[in-house]
């Protein structure tokens, strides 16, 4: 693709930074357009309902903007910003095709995780604000403007991909499945994309399967309906469990049998009362009480009975995750029988079959596989 880039900044507070940083692209060959993201409040301070309407506004404006024109036209979006700036340009990002090419320059005030859950940019952290110039952002500008130079020179995402693939979700905990359906549909010459279902990959999932990204999806892993409904870390995605509503679909309660929390050390009295191991020094797995698991089972029904394609429902009666297994921490029967119950109580849409494998075991990847020909 030509070197061609769209600087987003806010002019009225960073234009120092921004012009610099422009030439910077501009010396290494790269041609920039530049955008203004400003608020224009003028002398005055915008309130928190009415500053956040404003970003919004601004946001959609040049969100709008950017997506009607030609990916080449547009070339790499990089944004300039730190708290307020880069909250508009993630918004902007937002109304771009996940893929397209993007950059986030920024001292990172706030958590990316939630902006980087359902797109695909590059964050260039400055480490000191962007609040004058001085030698130090000079140099990570100087380092930027080389990042975008060095993007510029491959080529620009295709709006659709070439060949749809199967979307299939994660979890270290059915690793050992997600790696055996991979691995036979690589056998069959099918393209997988597995998405890690921890509270943020399945807002990528669900965006992927909106945008016609797979013909069809294995969400072997619904654990993040335990996170959307009880505990856990997750990024708002209402879309999580519809998404994929007018796909064949194979679902498998993969990680419902426990919560994904935090350091062990940090747990509530509650949870930590309850049977858990540390999955990790970041990550403790605490199992679901009965009537969690009823609640998730019954949320997760009423998504399958509203989709518009085939839908099967697979039941591991052996095992959830890597450690409902017997002499695992959070071995439980009864909580597999339960979720298997009220899964065929409450079918209408969907079908569902029960095997006496656990999720982990080859058998089950088989029929995983099986089901999914008529769609390959």
């Amino acid at each position: 693709m030509a070197a061609r880039a769209t600087l987003l900044a806010t002019l009225t507070t960073k234009e120092a930074e921004a012009s610099f940083l422009r030439a910077a692209m501009v010396q290494l060959g790269v041609s920039v357009k530049l955008v203004d993201i400003s608020l224009h409040a003028g002398a005055s301070t915008l309130d928190g309902d009415e500053k956040k309407r404003r970003m919004a506004e601004v946001a959609a404006h040049i969100g709008h903007d950017l997506a009607g024109k030609r990916a080449e036209e547009i070339g790499v979006v990089v944004g300039i910003g730190g708290g307020t700036g880069g909250e508009i340009v993630l918004q902007v990002f937002d109304a771009l095709p996940a893929l397209h090419p993007k950059i986030l320059i920024t001292p990172l005030p706030f958590d990316p995780r939630p902006a980087l859950a359902d797109k695909v940019f590059i964050i260039v952290p400055t480490l000191v604000d962007i609040l004058g110039l001085n030698d130090l952002l000079r140099q990570t500008l100087e380092a930027a403007a080389a990042v975008v130079a060095g993007v510029c020179n491959q080529p620009v995402p295709a709006p659709q991909l070439a060949e749809p693939m199967i979307g299939l979700t994660a979890l270290g905990a059915t690793g050992v499945a997600v790696a055996s359906i991979e691995a036979g549909l690589r056998d069959r010459g099918e393209a997988c994309a597995v998405f890690h279902a921890n509270g943020f990959g399945g807002a990528g999932f669900a965006r992927f399967a909106e945008e016609g990204a797979f013909k069809a999806v294995v969400d072997l892993t619904c654990h993040e309906l335990n996170r959307l409904l009880f505990a856990g870390d997750h990024v708002s995605m209402k879309n999580r469990f519809t998404a994929a509503a007018d796909l064949p679909q194979i679902v498998l309660p993969g990680g419902l049998n426990f919560l994904g929390l935090g350091p062990v050390d940090t747990l509530e009295p509650a949870h930590s009362a309850r049977p858990h191991y540390q999955h990790s020094k970041q990550f403790t797995h605490v199992k679901v009480l009965p009537e969690e698991m009823a609640e998730a089972c019954e949320i997760l029904a009423g998504h399958l009975n509203d989709a518009n394609s085939p839908v099967h429902v697979i039941v591991p009666m052996g095992g959830f995750s890597h450690r409902d297994c017997p002499s695992g921490e959070i071995e439980d029967e009864a909580l597999r029988i339960l979720c298997f119950e009220m899964l065929v109580a409450r079918a209408r849409h969907y079908e569902v079959e029960s095997i006496p494998h656990h999720i982990n075991e080859p058998p089950t990847a088989q029929r995983v596989l099986e089901l999914l020909k008529p769609y390959l």
